[in-house]
This record gives C-alpha cells, sequence and structure tokens, in this order.
C-alpha cells in the first residue's frame, strides 16, 4: 500500500497499492477494523495516490499512477463509483507521483507532480467540463510531491476583526529530484504559474512537502522531508518575504512523508525506519516529539 486518505467526514478511507487498484474502507460500521465497501480498478500500473475532494463539488476521489495518468472517480451510487475523468494521453510523460485537491475557495482543482518534471493543474467547471493549466520543467529529473496553500491570507482572522477570512492568491509548493523545494504563485491576469521561491536546503531527493493551515495568523509554514533523512520547518513571515529554514530533525533513515493537523500546529512524519513520529510546536517554538508508532 502507497497511500492511504480519508474523506472530509472522516468516515471513509481511500487505500492505493500496486496491485493497481483503489479500496474503500468504512469505518462507520465496524470503528475497530473498517468494512471494505468498495474497489475501483482502471490504472495500468502501481497507484501512488489517492485523495477525495471536498464534498461540495461532490463525492469525487483523484488517484495518480506510475502510469502517466490521474484519474478523478465519482460516487454516482452508495459505495458505487465510475469515471468522471482521465488526464489525456501525453498530458504526463512520466509516473504521477503525488496529487493535492486546492482549497475550496479556489473550486475544483487538483495539481499533479510527475516524473517528467512538470506540474498539472485540472480545473473542474461543474459541468463535465475539465482543462488542464501546466507548468513545464518545475523540477529536474522529477517532482515528488505538491501541496496547496490555504486560501486565507495569513493574518486575515487578525486584520478582519475575527470576521470573514480574505482569500489569498493561489500558491503552491513542490519539490524534485533536485533537492529543491519551490513556491508557485499563479497570476491571474496573465493566466500563468510563476515560481516565487526556491528553497535549498536537503542533500538529496526531497521526497515530500506539506503546507500548514495557518487558521488565519500571520505565517506561513511549509514541512519538507527528504532523502537525506532530514525534515525541515519553512516559515514566512511576511506576504512575498524569505523563508527561513529550521531543521526538525536527523532521522538517520529516509523520510518519505509529512503531514499536518488540522490546526496545523501538529506533524506527523514518516520514516525509513518504520517509523511514525508526532511532533508538536511549544509556545517558544521548539518542535517536541510527542508520539511514536512502529
Amino acid at each position: 500500500m502507497h497511500d492511504c486518505a480519508y474523506d472530509y467526514y472522516g468516515r471513509r478511507v481511500a487505500t492505493c497499492s500496486s496491485d493497481r487498484t483503489i479500496r474503500i474502507f468504512d469505518g462507520e460500521a465496524n470503528r475497530a477494523r473498517g468494512t471494505h465497501v468498495a474497489t475501483i480498478t482502471g490504472h495500468d500500473g502501481p497507484v501512488w495516490s489517492a485523495r477525495w475532494a471536498h464534498p461540495k463539488f461532490g463525492t469525487l476521489l483523484a488517484s495518480a499512477s506510475f502510469d502517466h495518468h490521474v484519474r478523478v472517480h465519482k460516487e454516482t451510487e452508495p459505495n458505487a463509483f465510475s469515471l468522471a475523468y482521465q488526464t489525456p494521453t501525453g498530458t504526463h510523460d512520466g509516473s504521477v507521483n503525488a496529487i493535492a485537491w486546492a482549497p475550496h475557495e479556489y473550486g475544483a482543482k487538483l495539481a499533479c507532480a510527475s516524473s517528467d518534471g512538470s506540474i498539472s493543474v485540472i480545473s473542474y467547471d461543474g459541468q463535465a467540463s475539465w482543462t488542464v493549466e501546466k507548468i513545464p520543467n518545475a523540477h529536474a529529473i522529477g517532482c515528488t510531491g505538491v501541496s496547496w496553500a490555504p486560501a486565507a491570507t495569513p493574518g486575515a482572522l487578525v486584520s478582519a476583526g475575527g470576521g470573514a477570512s480574505v482569500v489569498d492568491a493561489k500558491r503552491l509548493v513542490t519539490c524534485g529530484c533536485d533537492n529543491l523545494v519551490k513556491i508557485w504563485r499563479f497570476d491571474e491576469e496573465r493566466r500563468v504559474w510563476g515560481c516565487e521561491a526556491t528553497l535549498s536546503a536537503h542533500g538529496d531527493w526531497v521526497r515530500d512537502v506539506a503546507w500548514s493551515e495557518n487558521m488565519g495568523l500571520p505565517m506561513n509554514t511549509i514541512a519538507s522531508c527528504g532523502q537525506d533523512g532530514k525534515v525541515f520547518i519553512w516559515t514566512q513571515s511576511e506576504p512575498r518575504g524569505a523563508w527561513q529554514s529550521r531543521e526538525l530533525h536527523d532521522f538517520g533513515a529516509p523520510v518519505w512523508r509529512v503531514s499536518w493537523s488540522t490546526m496545523g500546529n501538529i506533524l506527523a512524519v514518516s520514516d525509513g525506519n518504520n517509523t511514525v513520529t508526532v511532533w508538536k510546536e511549544s509556545l517558544d517554538g521548539a518542535w517536541n516529539q510527542i508520539s511514536a508508532a512502529a
């Protein structure tokens, strides 16, 4: 199994693996083990990633595969899924390694990272029309991870007096085999993605990136992990300001995934020691391990 993802309500989980299938489990009927309720087929290679869309767009589940394709599956009846979209042949010329749905404020948009070095952003208008934007040559050798920035502008809760948040420009963070982390911003006037910042700290392939929810606080925070066994926390305290890096820990083995809690103050890390550790930031800014599972 390469990936698993809970739906918005935390009731169902999708898993994907090298057997080319996606399996859906319902945790409502059997909370201890989960009940297998559906198997989705169609990919011609290992499935690396699966992600649920926000429910405002219906029950959509996206998957990315070694077969160069991204597929979006729509639930048409309870626990019955049909193919809603597949990227056209040639969209990517290599394995699609990671996918991420945008915050729902931006609409139904799916970012995809590929071994061909490019990033694609797939958009759905709700009327069966799908369009694709490309960021070519995003990372030399290949892209391994992608994550969206929160829709709320950092500091929005403060500036709005606790009221409605202000929607920020669309931004992505990506990582790749060039040992780099890159920040991308979408230019609404020119309708193109441009590289806003290139971050360098890792000494080997960067395996994953995750942009933390800021909950309206005046700071952007990103976690990255790599083949070098290290996890870095990147922070930006001012809009378009410089990013500062801080090493969380050297795990002594490749680190495969990083994932933030909903509040953005707890980070889960999975590494090559077959261990998942959980880290929390203290009031003085230090990161401390609070849990581990092997």
